[in-house]
């Protein structure tokens, strides 16, 4: 353990790849210990509830007895470290050099907050040879603490992690093995960047729209090179704006419904980001054709998959970044992922993708609803086709409200009043933009709702005009907070909020 441990900065960090905690001694100890020691280490805390709550354990010397008699009949025998804290046993299993690792004659492997089975053939596979540590976990010489963990960098990646307020930025990041020996580890910097490539040079994603069903002809092309998890939003954003979108019309006016479905989009982007080859000089592509959008994953299955074991079991590449991707809720269960965006397609009524493997490519070929003459599949009624406003969406968004809230006197006075609170936070006219914003949020909203009422279509426009100003300001709140890039994530009024429209009434 180093200095900087502290029991109750494990334990409010929650369970995750690293760290599992255990009420009472375990029966399957020993294969908790060997699902470490084939990872990249951790921390078992023995006498911590599921929920983090300490509860202590008695007779420490006794059980620190059994785990190293259980540890010494791994094979090979696994090297571990035990401290009393706070009646709590800490066992630290440290980052192993002699994997893979069996207990009882079975095979062990860390995935996300949990630890799953694996054969000695698919461990020795899955690590390409014993002893190789996986990239995402080697040392980033290029990331300077003093130089790229900034203020607002460790903000953005806090809300994101869900590290609890005021938590040391060193001691939270040692704890999720981000930072090793004050380096950061590859899967730190790509969480932490301003620029990814700055770290490493290929792991941009780069989107693209086509001209017809060949790559000959490009139309639009976007690099995306910020932090991992902002290039993930910026391409689920980039499908969005180039897929077509149908109005489907009902009682109560209309609802929007993306040509494919948007959690099996970002189940396979999350995919591609997380499973990739970093080591390759190639980088994960979005390619929208005419009739099909395909998603390219260089480096082929990680090491220990088949083919065969699409949508079975789940072996990821890279392990640290994987589960950080769980804890920020970008995975929401682990293995699942395939199986999860063929029934997304299924419900959606549209066909399953193709994925197809080699040697250095995986690609994920999702065929788009189009028939000749460029109509939309007939049960969708009604196909949008996204194009870029001639003019600034806020200048003809405002001059919509304007004229909306001229017919509703009160809530044009509301309007104006909010707007002044409003104006130190943007530009005046995005302040009378976002104004509008705060009243329909008197109830919770989507995205989609939001920008239907300001009738913005492009979604990066309206995130970082109105929607990020609302909520780094707390105008507004997120109603699934845990999981930002939720599909089900809506935005209400926070408490300073409801005050505001309180004095207003008052």
């Amino acid at each position: 353990m180093t200095s900087n441990f502290s029991l109750h900065d494990l334990t409010a960090l929650g369970e995750g790849f690293t760290t599992e905690f255990k009420r009472s001694m375990p029966s399957n100890l020993g294969r908790e210990i060997c699902a470490f020691a084939n990872a990249t280490g951790g921390v078992i805390l023995i006498g911590v509830t599921d929920d983090g709550e300490i509860v202590g354990i008695a007779n420490h010397n006794k059980l620190k007895s059994q785990v190293q008699s259980i540890a010494r009949s791994a094979d090979p025998p696994i090297a571990v470290e035990m401290d009393s804290v706070e009646g709590v046993l800490c066992i630290t299993i440290p980052e192993q050099h002699g994997k893979p690792y069996s207990f009882g004659g079975k095979y062990y492997i860390r995935e996300g907050a949990s630890s799953q089975q694996m054969s000695r053939d698919e461990i020795r596979e899955f690590f390409f040879k014993e002893g190789l540590i996986r990239f995402d976990k080697t040392p980033c010489q290029d990331f300077k603490i003093d130089r790229d963990l900034t203020p607002e960098v460790w903000a953005r990646f806090a809300a994101r992690a869900r590290i609890p307020e005021g938590m040391d930025p060193i001691v939270a990041l040692e704890n999720l093995h981000l930072l090793e020996g004050g380096i950061m580890t590859h899967a730190g910097a790509w969480l932490l960047a301003k620029d990814i490539t700055r770290y490493t040079l290929t792991a941009g994603v780069t989107c693209a729209v086509l001209r017809g069903t060949t790559n000959t002809h490009i139309i639009d092309l976007k690099n995306f090179t910020g932090d991992i998890c902002s290039i993930y939003d910026d391409c689920i954003a980039y499908m969005q704006a180039k897929l077509n979108t149908a109005l489907i019309p009902h009682a109560h006016g209309r609802d929007e419904r993306l040509e494919l479905p948007e959690d099996a989009l970002r189940e396979a982007m999350v995919n591609a980001i997380a499973h990739r080859d970093y080591r390759s000089t190639a980088k994960v592509q979005v390619h929208i054709f005419y009739d099909r959008l395909e998603i390219v994953t260089p480096g082929g299955l990680p090491a220990g998959m088949r083919e065969e074991d699409l949508g079975i079991r789940s072996v990821p590449r890279n392990p640290l970044l994987f589960g950080m991707f769980h804890r920020m809720g970008m995975v929401e269960q682990i293995g699942s992922g395939i199986r999860r965006i063929r029934q997304e397609c299924r419900d959606y009524g549209v066909e399953e993708p193709v994925i197809e493997v080699s040697d250095n490519w995986v690609v994920t070929t999702f065929k788009r609803q189009v028939e000749h003459g460029g109509q939309i599949t007939p049960h969708v009624t009604e196909q949008v086709p996204y194009r870029y406003p001639t003019i600034p969406e806020q200048v003809t968004a405002q001059v919509k409200i304007d004229k909306s809230f001229n017919e509703k006197s009160n809530d044009n006075n509301d309007l104006q009043i909010i707007t002044k609170k409003l104006k130190d936070l943007t530009a005046q006219v995005t302040a009378q933009v976002t104004a509008q914003v705060v009243l329909y949020c008197r109830e919770p909203r989507a995205t989609k709702e939001i920008m239907g009422i300001l009738e913005l279509k492009h979604w990066k426009t309206f995130r970082s005009n109105y929607l990020q100003p609302l909520l780094d300001d707390g105008w507004l709140e997120m109603t699934v907070p845990d999981k930002p890039t939720s599909s089900k994530q809506k935005y209400r009024l926070t408490a300073k909020g409801r005050k505001l429209l309180t004095e207003l009434a008052d």
